[in-house]
């Protein structure tokens, strides 16, 4: 099946659209609704200590917002292959502004609260799952690292909200930072509906959705980059939404502080996204992910003893943002390459949906140890270990899977 070029190409409503112009609004899509995502992040210091909560179930609450954007990838993908990102971006980003003003209004007085539209503000995380096969439609298989790699950078919605919510809150009321985000989600809808289009080269999958997912669930590609994204970009997620809850305690940071050097972290990450795939291009998947795999081992290693955070931790989060975000592009260069062209939809959103479980477990995790010993060492150790389990299953399993399918030929469309 023929894939779209990177030249100009006219849109079903007669203008024209290029690629460079559709990666642009789906990266600043995937931004937007990444933004209201981890809204709650920020503000779990001063929801603790206005509701009394548990180191637990502070990290319960960033972590709540995962679920949804995890598990709701699976369906919001393979609806993207059947109706297209145009659609979906509309949607998505349409359904999210519901919880953020429930957020805004009442929904931030109490712990249920909190949990319940925490919970649905999860819809943003889908978005993700909307953009890969988005921008896959639009770029030649040799070109599809780098472009997904870009549109990855919409991750960097997180350190938008790191760097505004607790500002805006303290500034204007708690409520200031929902309601600017749902402004801003409903003009991307707008903008979504009326500007985006479909790559007239996008495949549109026959059958019904559930042997779509079906189908998606039998390709080897599926489980090994669900299983290698679970650690890069859930260790991402987890970092995220967690970092600044775990300089708090460990190195007794100010929420402002900590905020802060949590968007650095994710500001990192967001830049090394297109790197990784980048490098995926050119030298291959497989090598990259190899090589952070194993950067972010040894970088959990040295922050599980818990230097000083000048300069040995803040080099050890700084090694461990940049391995996550290139192993985060990487990934998806896999599955850009390796995908067969009418399910990318669906394997991006299991694969996405393994990354945001990724980033679920740790921060609950890190929860549970710290309540019960007072340190972080025993959950690093443990990321440390599965980092280096996932280099080894990287250098051998699937380097023995490329090589298998680039011997039978790529699906993907070359």
């Amino acid at each position: 099946m023929s894939t779209a070029s990177t030249a100009s190409t006219a849109g079903p409503t007669g203008g024209r659209r290029s690629p460079g112009a559709m990666l642009a609004l789906a990266t600043i899509g995937f931004a937007v609704n990444f933004w209201a995502w981890s809204l709650l992040s920020p503000l779990a210091s001063r929801f603790k200590e206005n509701l009394g909560l548990s180191p637990f179930q502070q990290s319960l609450l960033v972590a709540v917002p995962v679920i949804v954007g995890s598990l709701g990838r699976i369906p919001v993908g393979l609806l993207t292959d059947r109706y297209g990102g145009r659609a979906m971006f509309t949607v998505v980003s349409a359904v999210t502004i519901i919880p953020v003003l429930c957020l805004a209004w009442f929904g931030h007085s109490s712990l249920a609260g909190l949990l319940v539209f925490g919970f649905l503000l999860g819809v943003g995380g889908t978005a993700f799952a909307v953009g890969v096969p988005f921008v896959n439609a639009w770029y030649r298989p040799e070109r599809r690292g780098t472009a997904i790699g870009i549109f990855g950078m919409g991750m960097g919605g997180t350190a938008i909200s790191a760097f505004t919510t607790v500002r805006l809150a303290e500034a204007w009321g708690l409520a200031a930072p929902f309601l600017l985000v749902a402004a801003v989600l409903a003009v991307y809808a707008v903008v979504a509906w009326f500007v985006l289009r479909d790559s007239p080269a996008r495949p549109v999958p026959s059958g019904s959705a559930l042997a779509g997912l079906k189908e998606t669930c039998r390709l080897g590609v599926t489980w090994q980059a669900s299983a290698l994204y679970a650690v890069a970009f859930g260790g991402y997620v987890a970092f995220s939404v967690y970092l600044p809850t775990y300089l708090e305690n460990a190195y007794r940071l100010t929420p402002s502080d900590a905020s802060n050097r949590m968007a650095g972290f994710v500001i990192l990450a967001v830049v090394m996204r297109p790197v990784g795939g980048w490098m995926s291009d050119r030298i291959g998947a497989v090598k990259v992910l190899s090589a952070v795999l194993a950067a972010v081992a040894v970088g959990a290693v040295i922050q599980a003893f818990t230097p000083p955070l000048m300069p040995l931790g803040t080099f050890a989060f700084l090694l461990m943002a940049a391995a996550l975000g290139a192993g985060s592009g990487a990934v998806f260069a896999l599955v850009a390459l390796l995908a067969p062209a009418g399910k990318v939809g669906g394997v991006t959103g299991v694969v996405g949906a393994a990354g945001g479980l990724g980033g679920f477990v740790p921060p609950l995790v890190m929860g549970a140890v710290y309540e019960a010993t007072g340190g972080y060492g025993i959950g690093l150790v443990l990321l440390a270990l599965v980092a280096a389990a996932a280099t080894v299953f990287t250098a051998t399993y699937v380097t023995k899977a490329v090589a298998r399918r680039s011997t039978e030929g790529s699906p993907g469309g070359r």
